[in-house]
């Protein structure tokens, strides 16, 4: 069995103050599936190159999602979702649950939704020019994905600000610790409570008047020859909505840094030079927002060169496997023209992110209003990096803008 002594790799300090880029890439290079312990006489088999996680991702055979697909998650909520909620499911449930899920999220569906994602995100864009100081954080990428996963599940506009502050509320803080006071937790607790009461509201009036949205193709989906239950909608109601959430609010406010950090790609950006859906993937890909994707092994198996027993847990670091030097040129080059681009932020195989269109075209359309309105782009104070070993994003990005 391989280690790394005297080294966790879950560790979230190391994401919020540390530099896990030379870190990854020595281990790339030295060990590229090993053992690390965390707890102290727990642990975890690491994946932090490119084959070996694309074998995982693909394996269900070997590899279940049934006992929780990220570090440090509550067992008891793990549980509790098994086999109910699309994330914790296996094939072939999982199949059958994400046939009834995917119509929202089609490509055509979602491209026929550019023009509501125009309308929601040229106001704010507008008004923080007007403002010309605002944390894009809290003022843009935390609004933008709770107001489109609201037309998704056809949200009545009378309840769209009340869904957004409570997103906002829920999922302001760090994942997996925080500098925050014992009320912060609490407020997010119960904005999580509010908002799973919003879809039994919500629900209860979609069996009265059904529509065609994903709540109302849950309540009327069979499976196993019944309806799905009350708690098995809400559940994938949730898992949407936090789905939706922290990718894209994670992966647009670290392209806005590293378009600072790389003004030669913001000018290729503003100029057209860069073709936007190219660069989308190119953001997808270096901005890595999900750090981290588990699974445990259901038998005996070997990934890389190391043998996996059954039971055992296994991470694939998707943020270390797409600077992978054997597939990406220059890895760590933010490089907005990049192609081919075969990252793994939405992973592959059956598990393939149901979101992954919507995410897709929601930061193609936030580049291009960027690009046609905004001019320059600077700090206007310290930017606050989340603590957490599941969500490599920000917490507070606070920017001074001008007009084009």
């Amino acid at each position: 069995m391989t280690t790394v002594p005297n080294m966790d790799v879950a560790d979230p300090e190391l994401f919020r103050s540390g530099d896990p880029l030379a870190l990854w890439a020595n281990l790339r290079r030295t060990t590229p599936v090993f053992w690390n312990e965390h707890p102290p006489g727990d642990g975890f088999w690491s994946i932090v190159s490119y084959a070996p996680a694309l074998r995982m991702y693909r394996d269900t055979d070997s590899f279940t999602s049934e006992q929780g697909m990220r570090l440090d998650s509550d067992d008891a909520a793990v549980r509790a979702a098994s086999g109910k909620m699309l994330i914790v499911t296996d094939p072939p449930r999982h199949s059958a649950m994400r046939q009834l899920m995917t119509s929202a999220f089609v490509p055509r569906v979602v491209t026929a939704m550019e023009a509501s994602m125009r309308r929601v995100i040229e106001p704010l864009v507008d008004d923080a020019l007007a403002r010309g100081e605002v944390d894009f954080v809290s003022d843009i990428a935390a609004v933008l994905p709770a107001a489109i996963i609201c037309e998704i599940m056809n949200v009545p506009q009378s309840d769209r600000e009340l869904m957004i502050r409570l997103t906002s509320a829920a999922f302001g803080a760090s994942v997996g610790g925080t500098d925050g006071c014992p009320m912060d937790q609490l407020q997010r607790t119960e904005a999580h409570a509010d908002i799973f009461l919003y879809y039994t509201e919500l629900m209860a009036d979609r069996r009265r008047q059904p529509g065609s949205d994903v709540v109302t193709a849950l309540l009327q989906a069979r499976m196993d020859g019944r309806r799905l239950t009350e708690e098995e909608v809400v559940l994938n109601c949730d898992g949407l909505l936090t789905g939706a959430n922290e990718t894209t609010r994670h992966a647009s406010a670290a392209c806005v840094l590293a378009l600072m950090d790389n003004p030669e790609q913001w000018r290729l950006l503003q100029s057209g030079e860069a073709d936007v859906s190219t660069a989308v993937e190119e953001v997808l890909r270096y901005t890595s927002p999900a750090l981290h994707v588990t699974r445990v092994a259901k038998k005996d198996v070997r990934v890389g060169d190391q043998l996996v027993r059954a039971g055992e847990r296994v991470v694939v670091w998707n943020a270390s496997v797409n600077r992978d030097e054997t597939v990406f040129l220059d890895p760590d080059r933010f490089d907005l023209r990049r192609s081919p681009n075969r990252h793994l932020t939405f992973g592959i195989g059956p598990h393939f992110c149901i979101g992954a269109p919507l995410a897709r075209v929601e930061l193609k359309v936030l580049l291009q209003v960027l690009a046609e309105k905004v001019g320059a782009m600077e700090l206007a104070g310290p930017v606050r990096r989340l603590r957490s070993n599941f969500m490599w994003g920000i917490e507070s990005l606070p920017l001074r803008l001008s007009g084009r």
